[in-house]
């Protein structure tokens, strides 16, 4: 049990940060993020993903929300990305201004605001779209949160920055090479990155009860592999292409 003084301080620390919503003050809290689920979310959204949503209806019935409460996946995440970047800069920046500028626009730019433009994407198709209104009775109309929503891309970003982040990181060598066979894996790698990417999505939006066609979210994965022949084809390598747009290589 804590002393009187410091139960009374971590007390107030918490209410000075009362008038931000719940998911931030978890934030400014970190004690209380579940930082070893999260990790086991993280693992399990890598080997099986579908096992992941299953805990979906259950936090529903106990949070009375389909999107997590807790925001540890994201600054993980962020943490991830900053780490990731920064490793990147060493390997292939030219300037210390440049690396600081690459390594908040991977947080910034890369992971959240294209993550809540994705996100709202999905978010709009599901509600407008994809709802059962007709084949349930529903006491209260459901309708997919948009932190819900944001929950699925980073569920589906994380496997993605494994591949494109960190396996792409220590393949670099040999990606970069001149040759046919340096741009087959590197444009292979890209292919089942984003294939997972949208594979991940469609998970997310599956285990909500109240949608119906998802599958619509596994569509890009066709056009993924019809981008991906031509790219052999052209000679194309992805990772030089976007190492390009980072570094100038």
């Amino acid at each position: 049990m804590l002393p009187l003084g410091q139960a009374q301080k971590g007390r107030g620390a918490y209410r000075s940060y009362y008038f931000l919503p719940q998911y931030f003050r978890r934030i400014v809290k970190w004690r209380q993020m579940d930082i070893e689920y999260t990790f086991w979310q993280m693992l399990y959204l890598c080997i099986s993903p579908k096992t992941v949503y299953r805990t979906t209806s259950y936090h529903k019935q106990t949070k009375n929300q389909w999107a997590r409460d807790d925001p540890a996946f994201v600054v993980l995440c962020c943490c991830f990305v900053a780490i990731a970047a920064t490793a990147y800069c060493i390997a292939f920046g030219n300037s210390f201004s440049h690396s600081v500028l690459t390594v908040i626009s991977a947080v910034l730019i890369d992971f959240l605001l294209l993550g809540a433009i994705l996100a709202t994407a999905g978010w709009l198709l599901a509600n407008r779209y994809l709802r059962d209104t007709a084949g349930h009775s529903h006491a209260v109309e459901q309708r997919v949160e948009w932190l819900y929503a944001f929950d699925v891309h980073c569920n589906s970003y994380f496997p993605l920055f494994v591949l494109l982040y960190v396996v792409q990181f220590f393949l670099s060598p040999l990606l970069l090479a001149p040759g046919f066979l340096p741009s087959l894996f590197s444009d292979l790698l890209y292919a089942f990155a984003l294939s997972y990417y949208h594979y991940t999505q469609f998970l997310g939006y599956n285990a909500l009860p109240f949608l119906e066609h998802t599958e619509l979210f596994l569509y890009p994965i066709g056009v993924i592999m019809v981008a991906l022949l031509l790219a052999l084809l052209m000679g194309f390598n992805a990772t030089k292409f976007v190492l390009g747009i980072y570094f100038g290589q």
